[in-house]
């Protein structure tokens, strides 16, 4: 080996270093905003007492976080370009931490639900600004494993969240789930400042607001309109307006985007084949039936089984150690086999286990449950790493920003629309049986539609190449010699 070639593999293997380590740091703030979100809901009536409010009110905490982060992420893209991404990244954290320690100290509803808006205003920019960094520091042999970094706080924070959120508010205080993100928020903005390098783009141009409110209200409309659904307060009306209203919006905001030189979100990268059909067509699918998962189970351990919240929580371990599992052979199994095999495959496994929680019976033998829990947890973490890494592998440096915002709204709807789907089938079925609540066959009826939500998804990804994402898969079959 000449020492041109040594001198050149030391700075590949620098920059692998070096990206690994920038998505490690990003990967420690989304495990902080993922947890959050997730851990709250544990505490929602120890918080109505202490605030002496009714607990359903306690709800509006939940819903205002959500719409703040809608009515904010179409903005991210952009303030990171005009300001450096870095510094809006190291700002997203400092708001998010700030707001949740006063939420944490708030003494009643009001101050509560301020906080909470500043709290999701500061996690709308966190996660399409962070996965910027990401993209910017790794290059695309790289990128599979950045990717799976930041990955895995969205599959483990939701299956732990509410088995910790149940522990602290058990043993010590629901302050505590909001405390407990201040240590996490200081380590995440000092690694920033250690090892994130700064980047800005030269031009970004001015701020297309108009483009701003259009597509942040069509955004906000949709995802009140699915979290509505799912609680189904107040009847089906509501829910068809702002379905409709936010349906309009967005149609207005698309076609605006279009029309003007310097749109808020360039909708060029809905041309590149991986990036549309791994986050709007087959990957909204597939995200649908996935995301869906961790919000039956726990119910149907409870509900469906008659378990507590701690039994129910056992099952669920498995299922985030199966995610974990998967991580070591993510890339070498997408170096193998591609993007295309890969997809479609382990898609329809991640379906068919998905439909088969459904004939789980208390006596089913709980080796059998454990290996269903643990297959469906490994199956989920492959595809969401190939979805999220086969999204950017097409994507050129200009498109990165939209893209990376456009990627984050739609993650949103369809972890919202897994939920009602799942939320809608439970309740016809109940309704049919003239029933107020859930019983074991409702859930066998859940189950199936969304796995064959799944199964159907995968098979979109036939119509990819099998060349597709080889570039960033390392697919030795259409790697150059």
């Amino acid at each position: 080996m000449t020492t041109a070639e040594t001198s050149e593999n030391g700075q590949e293997a620098a920059s692998g270093r070096q990206a690994k380590i920038v998505a490690l740091v990003v990967a420690v703030s989304f495990f902080m905003q993922i947890l959050d979100g997730t851990i709250v809901a544990t505490s929602l009536p120890q918080m109505a007492a202490s605030f002496d409010v009714q607990p359903v009110s306690m709800s509006i905490g939940i819903t205002v976080y959500m719409l703040t982060m809608a009515a904010f992420i179409p903005l991210s893209g952009w303030l990171g370009d005009r300001f450096g991404a870095r510094r809006i990244f190291l700002m997203s954290i400092a708001v998010f931490t700030a707001a949740s320690l006063f939420c944490g100290l708030s003494g009643s509803l009001t101050e509560f639900v301020l906080w909470r808006a500043v709290q999701g205003a500061g996690s709308a920019l966190m996660t399409p600004v962070g996965r910027i960094i990401v993209l910017k520091n790794a290059r695309k042999s790289e990128l599979v494993q950045a990717i799976a970094l930041i990955t895995w706080p969205a599959l483990t924070a939701p299956v732990i969240g509410p088995v910790l959120g149940g522990f602290i508010t058990t043993y010590a205080s629901w302050h505590w789930n909001f405390l407990i993100n201040i240590p996490i928020g200081i380590l995440g903005m000092a690694l920033v400042l250690r090892f994130v390098p700064e980047q800005r783009e030269t031009d970004p141009g001015r701020l297309d607001f108009a483009g701003f409110v259009l597509s942040a209200a069509g955004l906000t409309f949709l995802l009140a309109a699915l979290e509505l659904s799912v609680k189904w307060d107040g009847g089906l009306l509501p829910v068809i307006s702002m379905l409709a209203a936010g349906i309009v919006l967005s149609v207005m905001a698309t076609r605006h985007f279009l029309a003007v030189d310097n749109p808020l979100l360039d909708l060029s990268a809905f041309r590149v084949q991986t990036f549309s059909m791994s986050t709007l067509s087959a990957g909204t699918a597939c995200r649908v039936a996935i995301n869906a998962t961790p919000f039956l189970l726990p119910l149907l351990f409870q509900l469906g089984f008659g378990l507590s919240s701690i039994a129910a929580g056992t099952y669920l371990l498995v299922y985030f150690l199966g995610n974990l599992g998967m991580k070591t052979v993510t890339t070498p199994l997408l170096r193998f086999f591609g993007f295309r095999i890969v997809l479609v495959v382990n898609g329809l496994i991640a379906a068919l286990s998905i439909a088969a929680c459904g004939f789980l019976t208390p006596d089913t033998p709980q080796f059998f449950i454990h290996a269903l829990l643990f297959l469906a947890g490994l199956s989920r973490s492959m595809e969401f790493t190939a979805l999220n890494t086969l999204a950017f592998a097409d994507i050129g440096p200009a498109q990165r920003s939209s893209a990376s915002t456009l990627s984050s709204m739609l993650q949103q709807v369809s972890m919202l629309l897994g939920v009602a789907v799942a939320a809608a089938v439970l309740n016809i079925a109940s309704a049919l049986r003239g029933a107020d609540n859930p019983v074991l066959a409702d859930f066998r009826w859940a189950f199936v539609v969304v796995g064959a939500i799944g199964v159907m998804s995968s098979l979109r990804f036939l119509q990819l190449p099998a060349e597709a994402g080889a570039e960033v898969s390392g697919h030795r079959k259409f790697q150059k010699n």
